[in-house]
Protein backbone atom coordinates (compact mmCIF):
# COMPACT_ATOMS: atom_id res chain seq x y z
CA UNK A 1 0.00 0.00 0.00
CA UNK A 2 1.70 3.56 -0.98
CA UNK A 3 0.54 7.04 -0.36
CA UNK A 4 0.70 8.82 -3.31
CA UNK A 5 0.25 12.12 -1.39
CA UNK A 6 -3.27 12.79 -3.17
CA UNK A 7 -6.15 13.58 -1.52
CA UNK A 8 -8.53 11.17 -1.02
CA UNK A 9 -11.96 11.75 -3.29
CA UNK A 10 -14.52 11.59 -0.95
CA UNK A 11 -17.48 9.58 -1.26
CA UNK A 12 -20.26 10.53 -3.99
CA UNK A 13 -23.31 11.35 -1.49
CA UNK A 14 -26.39 11.85 -3.12
CA UNK A 15 -28.61 14.83 -1.50
CA UNK A 16 -32.49 14.46 -2.61
CA UNK A 17 -34.92 16.96 -1.71
CA UNK A 18 -38.38 17.03 -2.23
CA UNK A 19 -40.31 20.24 -2.91
CA UNK A 20 -43.74 20.28 -1.71
CA UNK A 21 -45.91 22.15 -4.30
CA UNK A 22 -49.02 23.34 -3.27
CA UNK A 23 -51.40 24.54 -5.88
CA UNK A 24 -53.40 27.31 -4.56
CA UNK A 25 -57.14 28.04 -5.91
CA UNK A 26 -59.72 30.73 -5.70
CA UNK A 27 -62.83 29.74 -4.81
CA UNK A 28 -65.71 32.95 -5.33
CA UNK A 29 -68.81 32.07 -2.98
CA UNK A 30 -71.83 34.32 -2.41
CA UNK A 31 -73.35 35.12 0.98
CA UNK A 32 -75.96 35.99 2.38
CA UNK A 33 -77.36 37.80 5.71
CA UNK A 34 -74.38 39.81 6.01
CA UNK A 35 -75.34 43.65 6.33
CA UNK A 36 -72.33 45.89 8.22
CA UNK A 37 -68.66 46.37 7.65
CA UNK A 38 -67.95 44.41 11.24
CA UNK A 39 -69.74 41.40 9.69
CA UNK A 40 -67.38 41.40 6.74
CA UNK A 41 -64.43 40.74 9.50
CA UNK A 42 -66.40 38.38 11.22
CA UNK A 43 -66.62 36.06 7.79
CA UNK A 44 -62.98 36.40 6.77
CA UNK A 45 -61.28 35.82 10.46
CA UNK A 46 -64.05 32.70 10.43
CA UNK A 47 -62.76 31.16 7.33
CA UNK A 48 -59.30 32.07 7.46
CA UNK A 49 -59.01 29.89 10.01
CA UNK A 50 -59.15 26.98 8.47
CA UNK A 51 -56.10 24.78 7.85
CA UNK A 52 -54.71 25.46 4.04
CA UNK A 53 -56.99 28.77 4.02
CA UNK A 54 -54.09 31.10 2.25
CA UNK A 55 -56.47 34.06 1.92
CA UNK A 56 -59.81 35.64 2.11
CA UNK A 57 -61.46 39.02 1.21
CA UNK A 58 -64.80 39.51 1.83
CA UNK A 59 -66.61 42.29 -0.60
CA UNK A 60 -69.35 44.10 0.94
CA UNK A 61 -71.18 45.22 -1.91
CA UNK A 62 -71.29 42.35 -4.06
CA UNK A 63 -72.07 39.83 -1.28
CA UNK A 64 -68.96 37.77 -2.77
CA UNK A 65 -66.16 35.82 -0.86
CA UNK A 66 -62.96 35.07 -2.49
CA UNK A 67 -60.73 32.38 -0.71
CA UNK A 68 -57.52 31.59 -1.17
CA UNK A 69 -56.91 27.81 -0.50
CA UNK A 70 -55.08 24.49 -1.14
CA UNK A 71 -58.18 22.07 -2.61
CA UNK A 72 -56.02 18.91 -1.36
CA UNK A 73 -56.73 20.06 2.24
CA UNK A 74 -59.98 22.14 2.19
CA UNK A 75 -62.49 21.65 0.25
CA UNK A 76 -65.73 24.03 -1.38
CA UNK A 77 -68.13 22.41 1.30
CA UNK A 78 -65.58 23.29 4.18
CA UNK A 79 -65.45 26.49 3.05
CA UNK A 80 -68.80 27.03 3.02
CA UNK A 81 -69.40 25.61 6.84
CA UNK A 82 -67.20 27.86 8.15
CA UNK A 83 -68.98 30.52 6.78
CA UNK A 84 -72.35 29.04 8.37
CA UNK A 85 -70.14 28.63 11.30
CA UNK A 86 -69.43 32.38 11.25
CA UNK A 87 -73.44 32.53 11.29
CA UNK A 88 -73.92 33.14 7.47
CA UNK A 89 -75.28 31.44 4.70
CA UNK A 90 -73.34 31.01 1.09
CA UNK A 91 -73.24 29.43 -1.78
CA UNK A 92 -70.90 28.33 -4.54
CA UNK A 93 -70.58 30.96 -7.59
CA UNK A 94 -68.95 30.50 -10.79
CA UNK A 95 -68.30 34.63 -10.28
Amino acid sequence: MTTTGLPTPAAATATSTTATVTATVRTTLRAEGFSCPSCVAKIEKQVGRVAGVTGVKVHFASARIEIDHDPAAVSVEDLIAAVAKAGYTATASAF
